[in-house]
């Protein structure tokens, strides 16, 4: 396995994502900086990757001593000057092509000549990112999966910009903390989202026509086609307004009718109905 050229990861954004993009590059031994716009934000990060990491000491596969010294490869920032050396920035903000389009652009002005940006977007072309840097031959997608420190997929999308020698070294990084890289075409929704976020649409389609409750929808998918979550679960879990962001970005991008958004879906963002991190989407959570 080729070991990657990458020492010094920056991590743009400590929620969900952002917080077990962290973790993994921590746990196998790189040194992290996790930036947010708060301190408050960055700490709610820290917690999570703390929890998260005493769950595997509970389940014996990790010890006190290794997560010491994971944490101990963690740093925090508020702002993105604090990247300034790192090898590799690891954008994971919200899923809004002009947020993301304006930390490219600012990275882009304070990294070092040869440090590599890549995005955890879902769904967004890696080429416009591209195209909003002087540097689009080193940005990359690294598209990861929830939860980040259990699933092993990680989708590498290639811009049409983007070089060989930086496919190379993000791969062996997404080798080194082990994950499984796929390369992917740069695409509307790429691969899995391409195919997920599709099933997981028709499914609010059934829950609004009434053909069935969520909880019988779920069922049927989980005893039917032995999925380990429902579609409506996990729609839940990845946000539904993450879920209509792709689902849009399919539509829009391929101006094909059978991506339109389910008007439940919409109609439940207009609530504030987010799914677990609002305690409310398809099911309610504490």
């Amino acid at each position: 396995m080729t070991i990657s050229s990458i020492r010094k990861v920056g991590v743009v954004g400590s929620g969900t994502m952002g917080s077990g993009i962290t973790q993994a590059c921590a746990v196998t031994g790189l040194d992290v900086i996790m930036m947010d716009v708060g301190e408050a934000q960055v700490q709610r990060g820290l917690a999570t990757i703390s929890g998260s990491l005493d769950r595997l000491i509970k389940r014996e596969k990790m010890t006190d001593a290794q997560k010491a010294e994971t944490l101990g490869h963690i740093g925090t920032a508020t702002s993105l000057d604090a990247l300034a050396g790192c090898d590799l920035v690891i954008e994971a903000a919200s899923e809004n092509v002009d947020v993301k389009l304006k930390v490219f652009a600012d990275l882009d002005a304070i990294l070092g000549p040869d440090a590599i940006i890549a995005s955890n977007t879902s769904s967004i072309s890696i080429t416009r990112l591209a195209a909003g840097t002087k540097r689009s031959e080193q940005v990359i997608g690294m598209h990861f999966f929830n939860p980040v420190p259990v699933m092993a997929l990680v989708e590498l999308i290639c811009g049409l910009q983007t070089s060989a020698h930086t496919y190379a070294t993000v791969d062996a990084l997404a080798k080194q903390i082990g994950k499984t890289p796929v390369k992917v075409k740069n695409s509307p929704g790429f691969v899995v989202n391409r195919m997920l976020c599709p099933m997981i649409n028709e499914a609010v389609f059934t829950l609004g026509e009434g053909l069935a409750t969520a909880e019988e929808i779920d069922e049927a998918m989980k005893l039917g086609c032995n999925h380990p979550i429902g579609p409506l679960a996990l729609c839940d879990l990845i946000g539904l307004d993450v879920e209509l962001a792709v689902m849009q970005v399919l539509y829009e991008g391929t101006k094909d009718p059978k991506y339109r958004p389910a008007p439940l879906l919409v109609e439940m963002l207009e609530a504030g109905y987010l799914g677990r991190k609002s305690g409310k989407g398809f099911f309610e959570y504490k």
